[in-house]
């Protein structure tokens, strides 16, 4: 039988966060740059839909596509497919793809330390990976440059009241909002009430705060709303990302703990490190490497620790016989309003 497509991919996790790395399988796009093959993928979005849709995906894993790069500083480029969007930074997706480059030996493992550079949808990324007996065993990158763009912001929700958030781009905007005082603590019991709390908030934030990024309007969109919480485990607070179609981001987030950093030191209260928690108790460290312009706005380049795993190896099957070969969603594990159309015809 003739396979019309094969797509070979590695499986990972980044502190919890699962990502499906594109291998093999897809050679280029068009594009001169990753923002610019970002945009022919989603005009399409067929390749996004067979990877993460079911029967083969599932609402919180999210791929990541190995490309070619043209820029002179990069060793590869990748772009960045969550279940529900495309981003132009991912913490996450850049630490478990760095791992699948490293581990399958696409880029040289190097010990004690192998140096990279990624370019991603949002810019370059310089990965950093501690390697030992012939593994990785944590990965520092340096995301692009962060800024705080609201901080405070009073915001209208109905039968909330009214919340006050901080927002912030970290490779992706971030709307903080105090988990404590809506009563809540960030364990794994909370999951489902934050997830559907934070996509009843994001809409209100998006309209009432906005953003915008001072050099790529294509970028000013708001990704994340992230209840923070007082740590559990010894870190320095304790993040729950609500992720699009309303879940948790399993790990504390790159670009939201970067866009942290950026909050805290605009308020004056960051320290040599900032240790973010997830719900599953894993960590990201957040630094500060420098300091720099973005336009004409103050940003710090933040730098994020965290490890990953390989969990699997697969060959992804796209057989022209097959009805539900596109991917299919449905509102019971996707969210309210998550229904396909053509599912919805039938």
């Amino acid at each position: 039988m003739r396979i019309a497509r094969l797509i070979h991919c590695v499986d990972t996790h980044a502190e919890g966060e699962p990502s499906r790395i594109v291998v093999g399988g897809v050679l280029d796009v068009e594009g001169e740059t990753m923002l610019d093959k970002m945009r022919t993928l989603e005009a399409d979005d067929r390749l996004r839909r067979a990877l993460l849709f079911e029967p083969r995906g599932s609402a919180p894993l999210s791929a990541d596509v190995i490309l070619p790069s043209s820029h002179p500083e990069a060793d590869a480029g990748f772009v960045i497919m969550e279940s529900s969007s495309y981003e132009g930074m991912s913490g996450t997706n850049t630490i478990n793809t760095a791992l699948a480059l490293l581990e399958t030996g696409m880029i040289e493992l190097v010990e004690p330390v192998t140096s990279l550079v990624l370019e991603a949808p949002a810019g370059l990324v310089r990965v950093q990976a501690e390697c030992s007996n012939g593994h990785v065993d944590r990965i520092t990158f340096e995301n692009v440059p962060s800024f705080a763009a609201a901080l405070d912001a009073p915001v209208e929700v109905p039968e909330l009241g009214t919340i006050h958030v901080d927002v912030a781009y970290g490779g992706a905007f971030c709307a903080f909002v105090d988990a404590a005082a809506l009563g809540f603590a960030i364990v794994p019991s909370e999951a489902r009430e934050l997830a559907e709390l934070g996509e009843r908030i994001r809409p209100h934030v998006a309209q009432q705060v906005g953003v915008s990024h001072p050099l790529e309007p294509a970028l000013a969109h708001l990704s994340f709303i992230v209840f923070v919480a007082p740590p559990r485990v010894g870190g320095h607070a304790r993040h729950a990302t609500i992720v699009s179609p309303g879940r948790l981001d399993r790990a504390p987030t790159g670009t939201a703990t970067s866009a942290r950093v950026a909050v805290l030191d605009a308020r004056g209260e960051m320290g040599d490190e900032y240790i973010a928690e997830s719900v599953l108790d894993t960590r990201f460290t957040g630094r500060i490497a420098r300091r720099t312009k973005l336009g004409t706005l103050d940003a710090v380049v933040p730098t994020i620790t965290g490890r990953a795993w390989v969990t699997g190896y697969h060959q992804i099957v796209i057989d022209p016989t097959d009805p539900l070969r596109d991917g299919f969603k449905l509102p019971d594990t996707w969210g309210p309003g998550s229904l396909d159309a053509t599912l919805n015809a039938t």
